[in-house]
């Protein structure tokens, strides 16, 4: 991977040492010790385009650049200002009735973290400090459909055969299905998790990058789950049989998209794989329906072609152990760059019905607040572009550059 050059002239040492002293407060704010913050400030290349060393120790975490400046008002007269007395009667002026102002929302401040750093917490900055210094190469560039990036899979276990997710005008219908294993056909439940959405993402990047809608999935089984930090095992609960079993439930499944667009109402259905190959099982040791290859529908893949999404898969794997942060990353990674003129805030009760679906506890608008807050620090610190800041009643959206840049760029 190559460094990214440093932004406008190389810095003095003064500003050098002014710049790190201030990402190591900003990174002893994301919840490092003292001695790992200095070491990792230390070696990250010079980026204050990124954290702006005045603002690194007092701006809160959702926001890594300082607001302008406003000036004091002036409250120096006229006759003050000029040296000439003016001695002429003063004219009624007509009395106006002052305009509402729009309150600015107010930033919410994080809460100081108390607890120690956890191994997860400890890699989760480091790769956001690999991501802030190196560019991303040919191999760091992932992909996932647009249609996933607004409105996404299960994140826990579906006790039914249907599942629904609504966002504004658009929504999502999984169906589950079933595979013939060379005897009967066989019920699959409903995809869930993090381990199909790492699919589809491995998926769509093998078929964009070789310009084919066939993915050899068996050969590679082994290459994917070592790309996740799994160790390939046997085993009912074996790394290869939830990837069996998840595999087998993407392939079944039948997914109905509806959307609207110019006053009207539009739905597609389809299923994002058309085949799946197995191989049937002869003896009882061998694995039942382990998948030899998948092909995308016709209509998935043409359209994938021209919506794939780009995803910094330094980020995306990062991000693995919550199926929430996951969405949140593709959400924005489509999201924030579409921005134009004025910020967007997304109340608490549109991000709910987005991606809070799963949180049906006591209280489950504190629960999903909650953990929405917690994967949106996570999925900020891999993507150090995204300018997303909480405030009043939701979260403030501004436009933002990709975590992949543009072509040329």
């Amino acid at each position: 991977m190559k460094k990214i050059s440093e932004v406008g002239a190389q810095p003095s040492p003064a500003e050098l040492r002014k710049w790190r002293e201030g990402y190591r407060h900003y990174l002893e704010a994301k919840g490092l010790t003292p001695d790992q913050a200095a070491d990792m400030a230390a070696k990250v290349a010079y980026r204050p385009d990124q954290y702006p060393t005045d603002s690194a120790t007092t701006l809160p975490l959702f926001q890594l650049t300082a607001p302008p400046a406003v000036p004091a008002p002036t409250t120096q007269s006229k006759a003050e200002a000029s040296p000439v007395a003016d001695t002429r009667p003063a004219k009624a002026k007509p009395t106006r009735t002052p305009k509402a102002e729009t309150p600015a929302p107010e930033v919410i401040p994080p809460k100081p973290k108390t607890t120690p750093t956890t191994p997860r917490e400890a890699r989760l900055v480091k790769t956001a400090a690999e991501i802030a210094s190196e560019r991303p190469d040919d191999d760091d560039r992932g992909y996932m459909h647009s249609i996933m990036c607004q409105v996404g899979l299960p994140r826990s276990k579906v006790d039914a055969t249907s599942f629904e997710r609504h966002s504004g005008g658009a929504a999502l219908l999984v169906e589950a299905g079933k595979l013939w294993d060379g005897k009967q056909f066989v019920q699959q439940p409903i995809p869930y998790g993090p381990m199909p959405r790492l699919m589809l993402a491995w998926m769509n990047t093998y078929a964009v990058r070789f310009n084919t809608a066939e993915i050899p999935v068996g050969d590679s089984a082994s290459e994917f789950l070592r790309m996740l930090g799994k160790t390939p095992n046997g085993g009912r609960n074996s790394v290869y049989t939830t990837f069996r079993k998840q595999v087998q439930a993407l392939s079944a499944c039948r997914i109905t998209l509806g959307f609207n667009a110019n006053g009207r109402a539009h739905t597609y259905e389809g299923k994002p794989i058309k085949h799946f190959e197995a191989w049937i099982a002869s003896t009882e040791e061998q694995r039942p329906l382990w998948p030899g290859s998948v092909t995308f529908s016709d209509d998935y893949y043409q359209t994938l072609k021209s919506h794939a999404v780009p995803l910094d898969l330094r980020a995306f794997m990062e991000l693995k152990g919550s199926a929430l942060a996951m969405d949140v990353y593709t959400w924005l990674a489509q999201r924030l760059h579409r921005i134009e003129g004025r910020p967007v805030v997304l109340h608490w009760a549109s991000l709910r019905e987005q991606f809070g679906q799963e949180y049906q506890g006591k209280d489950p608008d504190k629960d999903f607040k909650k953990k929405f807050l917690h994967a949106l620090r996570a999925v900020l610190a891999v993507y150090p572009q995204a300018r997303v800041k909480q405030v009043t009643g939701g979260v403030m959206l501004m436009a933002s550059p990709p975590p992949i840049p543009f072509k040329g760029s």
